[in-house]
């Protein structure tokens, strides 16, 4: 099976979704990075939703996309999760720590994906 890597990054945000993840944002970095294609940024409440929401998201997008990330980096302290997936980097932020680094507006030259999710943040730039 091969998926693109925006139906990846969809995949994932939508198992951040199904988490309670909060303002979930999809940025498309094609254009502007060799990076990565796409960033999945998320919030969660706590460490324990972190968690949750680092498993969901590995789970999914291994049964519907038939990849596994190539690391997990940060679960130890669950501030900062990032999953690595090549083309897709996950990141997973606790709320302080995500306010501290910005990263939509590190990447602000990025464009944002809209999300139909019930925690996806505002389309329109912060």
């Amino acid at each position: 099976m091969s998926v693109t890597s925006t139906e990846l990054a969809k995949v994932a945000a939508m198992a951040a979704d199904k988490k309670k993840a909060t303002d979930i944002v999809m940025l498309d970095l094609r254009s502007i990075s060799d990076v990565c294609d796409y960033f999945v940024i998320a919030t969660a409440a706590n460490r324990r939703m972190a968690d949750s929401i680092i498993d969901e998201i590995e789970e999914k997008v291994r049964v519907n996309c038939d990849e596994k990330p190539y690391s997990i980096e940060g679960r130890e302290s669950s501030h900062w999760i990032l999953m690595d997936y090549g083309s897709v980097v996950v990141h997973v932020f606790d709320y302080e720590t995500r306010k501290f680094y910005r990263l939509e507006h590190l990447w602000g030259d990025a464009q944002r994906v809209p999300l139909d999710l019930e925690g996806a943040a505002d389309t329109k730039a912060e």
